[in-house]
């Protein structure tokens, strides 16, 4: 066998590879890689971890995460309630009473966000790490929607984000601290996807400003994160805006459905969190295979589609039929 043979055999063997990992996976390759040989957890100790949309989802097992490994953490969102029983889940797995601050406001009313900001830092007197993560999903026909909706839905998965995070680079660069930003966006801010065109744009407008943050400051000065879970066990869908405002969508998640388990996409968080990765894909297959063909081989994409149709995208995406169509849009 001469050496050209033997370098073809080996790209094909590569790629076969590369293909078979990408089918029992739920992570991309690059969190992989970082669970398994990347920091630990245990880094996370010490460090003062602001996480809102904490009272529920992946808000609330992210924080979990957290408390495991020894943060120090704020919980905020609007329900308090829900923060306290948020706060007792976390004294279960070690953290101390004094590590752990409940902190409850509304994200959405950005006036407040810079007196909001300086309260938060005094609960341990140094902030390290912002998680946003409050937002919610959408499931709507593009051309009913209400564009009171798509302000509404901009103003907590955008602006409200926006305002926190500047105030956030201001204080890392005035304390000299590294400081690390993290979002919870989605694979829909990474490719669109059917019947939630409102949520996709807060979503790619997310990655649009903090992919420009993270250039203009460079990776030596300050971390930014934005994770994209797919399909998650959480209350999102029946929280989810509708085509008209004030409307939620009112469907609950079944048990069976095929999702990523809360818990799971957590800890895949932590990770990329800890090891300060730029971007990560999380969910359950066909997501992320589909994720990489979508995202890096376009001329295809509208193949793929086509042969996969509207209603298996939302069958990936909510584990059922599709549950909106342009004549049945609940």
């Amino acid at each position: 066998m001469d050496l050209l043979a033997i370098i073809g055999l080996l790209i094909v063997l590569y790629i076969l590879i590369y293909i078979f990992i990408l089918l029992i996976v739920d992570c991309d390759l690059g969190l992989l890689w970082a669970v398994y040989f990347g920091k630990k957890l245990r880094n996370l100790q010490g460090k003062v971890i602001w996480v809102t949309g904490a009272s529920s989802g992946i808000g609330e097992f992210m924080a979990i995460e957290f408390a495991r490994n020894g943060a120090k953490i704020i919980l905020s969102a609007r329900s308090e309630t829900n923060l306290e029983r948020v706060k007792g889940r976390c004294l279960d797995v070690g953290a101390s009473l004094d590590s752990i601050a409940v902190f409850p406001f509304d994200v959405t009313n950005t006036a407040k966000h810079e007196a909001i900001f300086q309260k938060a830092i005094k609960l341990f007197g140094r902030l390290d790490i912002l998680v946003n993560n409050a937002g919610r999903s959408q499931r709507a026909v593009w051309e009913n929607i209400d564009f009171a909706v798509d302000k509404e839905i901009f103003k907590l998965n955008v602006f409200s984000v926006l305002s926190l995070s500047r105030l956030a680079v201001k204080y890392f660069e005035n304390a000299g601290i590294f400081g690390h930003l993290v979002v919870t966006s989605s694979l829909a801010g990474v490719f669109g996807a059917p019947f939630s065109s409102s949520y996709n744009g807060s979503k790619h407008a997310i990655h649009g400003y903090f992919n420009t943050l993270r250039m203009e400051k460079g990776r030596d000065k300050l971390a930014v994160t934005l994770l994209c879970p797919g399909p998650v066990f959480s209350n999102f869908l029946s929280q989810c805006f509708t085509e008209k405002a004030g409307e939620v969508f009112g469907e609950e998640i079944n048990k069976t459905d095929k999702r990523m388990e809360t818990s799971r996409c957590a800890y895949l968080s932590a990770v990329a969190i800890v090891n300060r990765l730029d971007e990560v894909w999380m969910a359950v297959f066909p997501a992320i295979p589909l994720t990489y063909i979508l995202v890096y081989y376009p001329n295809i994409t509208k193949l793929i589609t086509r042969f996969i149709g509207q209603r298996r995208i939302m069958k990936i995406r909510d584990s059922r039929q599709t549950v909106i169509t342009e004549n049945n849009p609940r």
